[in-house]
């Protein structure tokens, strides 16, 4: 039986159907995928200045020359050129100075500039990188080969970098470079950058960091030799050329972490004693306000016991400051913020719910600054000379995020944001101002200046062109609710046809991603995805829903963690109630159900074709995990244990053991260059369907990563799965 809980964003919701009401331009794919016409403005690369009322942003210009720009946070004036390509050019002797990214030195007196980028993976990459001086304009090489992460220490007077997988420093006053390390070699031993595995699931890549006086750096050296390797075609030439790399799959042996702090002042390297000779992780190292004391954290190979490390840089002894078990798994923070008096810092911390604690840089916890049944998303910053303390939470709506400030003893807690939908906020140094954007699912962003107490004091950008853009489109507006399941209920959205008819049956595609901690259903806007689903609802009639399953993120740890050991089991089953219960809605043709997923949603929607097959009649799955044990450890033993202690569980929720439960339509596609989601997947779910006489189809795209990009390849992809959809569903 359909049963619903209606919340409180409908009256929105009505209001934003009606001025969709007179929609007539069609949304095409060469719009989203080509052309890009249908995108609202955004406001990139905001950078907050020191001196606390100003802001800079990159731009470009009347010569296409990069250059940066300073204005007044109150006014929007413009208060000059900081960085001016043009001015570069001709000092350095250069027809124009282009560049698409920068870091200022802590006092805005220099900058990194990378040129000739090479992206590597996810995150890293490899340039040549360019030392900016604000006195003269000059520019030099930090080194004459491309580099990674260089980066300046507090000073200034230094910049770190990696080449070759050793790590450098060069001297800006005595221009001289030092080789910190000599035992790099590829695939085997890294230094101050970290390995793929850490790199994709630990969502880092520079592997050092500066401690605040400039004298010592703490690096990452990764021992790789006995991780076994991956190897991926490159098609092109004659002979394929082979990118090999080291891929630790689950249950299978890790690179060797090791932590060194190195002295620049007295020229000694000290290796950490850290337990690296066990199987563990060092997911984070981080300097404190102290220049002698180092932060590291430290995850069993379980991931189910955290601690954070204090390292005394002078002695190098190591204590235990904090520790933390759970029954089932512990996400790591990067929201940990040491305060200026050197004694204490500011964590969000995962109990029940995420909340901010204040604790001793030694380990005592001091008190609870937040607490109650909604979670803190992220910790915006400390004013310590006010005492006050910014974060973004969902204590209005699982759905949304709001900014609130309270003190830092956790009275007086106040929210900033007004109105519904997804807040995030960047706040001046001096945090009297901050950079805010906001938007819904059905409104674009609008991007303001605000005081600290949530007052606006300029808009910036407010994309009115973009809604009256909207308003002649073909489109229809986002609708939320939730679905009943008994103990508990799911977050949906569902978009139906402009001209929607309830007397009229409807065919349903269901968009789903459902991993650990995710969420799709949220009141913030969309952007791709969204108008290919406009796309089809309003071009060609389909219904679209979108459903956040258990074990995704917003409701609690509880929610969130009851599919540990057991992926795909409890989302699958959501999944597929969820369907059901659209099916019973009088508008739902329950016979024309379809899902697609990429990632983990491909993953999802390969299940629901298999253990749904009574419900759904099609299912697309891009890019999609078939079996545990051939993705990473970090990820995959987080939520599942290792294939030795846990195999049962690995292989009863593994679509390649249930293909002969296939009767509908399913299209598999995946990229052959997917560094992430190995294109063995695919190979492997296709092998199995052969074996067993499955009907399929599939798609696979040459040299494509996991994010099967670049030139006319997505709207390829998604030509494709439009006429899969149009054919079968």
């Amino acid at each position: 039986m359909y049963r619903s809980k209606r919340i409180s964003l409908l009256p929105i919701i009505l209001l934003v159907s009606t001025l969709f009401t007179f929609a007539q331009k069609p949304i095409t794919l060469e719009d989203i995928w080509v052309n890009g016409s249908v995108y609202p403005k955004s406001i990139r690369g905001f950078i907050n200045l020191n001196d606390g009322n100003s802001y800079c942003k990159l731009e470009r210009d009347d010569k296409g020359n990069s250059i940066v720009v300073q204005y007044d946070f109150a006014t929007g004036d413009k208060k000059g050129v900081i960085i001016d390509g043009s001015a570069i050019a001709a000092k350095n002797g250069l027809e124009n100075f282009q560049f698409s990214s920068f870091d200022f030195s802590a006092d805005e007196s220099q900058a990194l500039i990378p040129q000739q980028i090479r992206s590597i993976y996810r995150h890293s990459f490899e340039a040549l990188y360019y030392i900016w001086s604000k006195s003269d304009n000059s520019l030099s090489l930090v080194d004459t080969d491309k580099v990674r992460y260089a980066t300046f220490n507090p000073q200034a007077d230094k910049v770190a970098y990696v080449k070759a997988n050793d790590l450098y420093v060069r001297d800006l006053v005595k221009s001289k470079t030092k080789r910190i390390t000599k035992d790099g070699l590829e695939d085997r031993i890294i230094n101050g950058a970290v390995d793929w595995v850490y790199e994709e699931e630990f969502s880092m890549s520079q592997g050092f960091d500066w401690n605040s006086d400039g004298t010592k750096i703490a690096y990452y050296k990764f021992d790789e030799s006995a991780v076994k390797e991956w190897t991926m075609p490159i098609y092109g030439d004659l002979y394929p050329e082979l990118d090999v790399f080291k891929y630790p799959k689950a249950g299978e042996d890790n690179s060797k972490v090791y932590v060194h702090i190195c002295d620049l002042k007295k020229g000694k390297d000290r290796q950490l004693e850290l337990g690296s000779e066990n199987d563990q992780y060092l997911p984070r190292i981080k300097w404190t306000k102290d220049p002698n004391t180092l932060s590291v954290q430290r995850l069993n190979r379980l991931q189910n016991k955290w601690e954070l490390l204090v390292v005394d840089a002078i002695k190098g002894l190591v204590s235990v400051a904090m520790e933390h078990t759970d029954e089932r798994y512990i996400d790591i923070t990067d929201d940990i913020l040491y305060l200026d008096d050197g004694r204490h810092f500011i964590m969000k911390r995962e109990s029940d719910n995420w909340h901010l604690f204040m604790h001793k840089v030694d380990g005592p916890q001091v008190f609870e600054i937040t607490k109650g049944d909604w979670e803190v998303d992220h910790l915006l910053g400390v004013d310590e000379k006010n005492q006050k303390v910014y974060f973004t939470a969902t204590k209005e709506s699982s759905i949304e995020r709001h900014i609130y400030v309270c003190d830092i003893d956790g009275k007086n807690l106040k929210k900033l944001s007004a109105g519904s939908g997804w807040h995030s906020a960047r706040f001046s140094s001096d945090f009297s101002l901050y950079f805010h954007t906001v938007s819904t699912a059905n409104t674009a962003p609008v991007y303001s200046i605000r005081q600290n107490d949530g007052s606006v004091l300029r808009v910036l950008e407010d994309n009115s062109d973009f809604q009256t853009r909207m308003e002649e489109w073909n489109m229809s507006p986002l609708e939320f609710d939730e679905l009943d399941m008994g103990d508990y209920s799911l977050n949906y959205y569902m978009i139906k046809p402009s001209n929607f008819d309830a007397t009229k049956k409807y065919p349903l595609l269901m968009f789903v991603y459902g991993g650990p901690g995710s969420q799709q259903v949220r009141n913030g806007f969309l952007y791709s995805n969204f108008f290919w689903h406009q796309m089809l609802a309003n071009e060609h009639g389909y219904i679209i829903a979108c459903v956040d399953n258990r074990g995704t993120g917003g409701k609690g740890a509880e929610f969130k963690k009851m599919t540990y050991l057991q992926l795909g089991k409890y989302e699958t089953e959501d999944q597929v109630s969820a369907a059901k219960q659209f099916g019973q809605l009088p508008y739902v043709d329950a016979a024309r159900i379809g899902i697609w997923g990429w990632s983990y949603g491909g993953y999802m929607s390969s299940l629901c074709i298999t253990k749904g097959n009574d419900v759904f009649k099609t299912a697309i799955a891009v890019a999609p995990v078939t079996n545990w044990r051939y993705y990473d450890n970090i990820y995959t033993e987080r939520f599942m244990r290792t294939p030795q202690e846990n195999g049962d569980n690995y292989d009863i929720n593994s679509p390649i053991n249930h293909v002969d439960s296939i009767k509908g339509n399913y299209l598999i596609i995946h990229g052959t260059a997917d560094d992430n989601v190995h294109f063995q997947n695919a190979a492997e779910m296709v092998r199995k369907m052969v074996s067993k006489n499955i009907e399929f189809d599939s798609e696979y795209y040459p040299n494509r990563n996991h994010g099967i990009s670049g030139g006319y390849t997505r709207m390829h992809l998604y030509k494709r799965m439009t006429d899969y959809i149009l054919e079968n569903l």
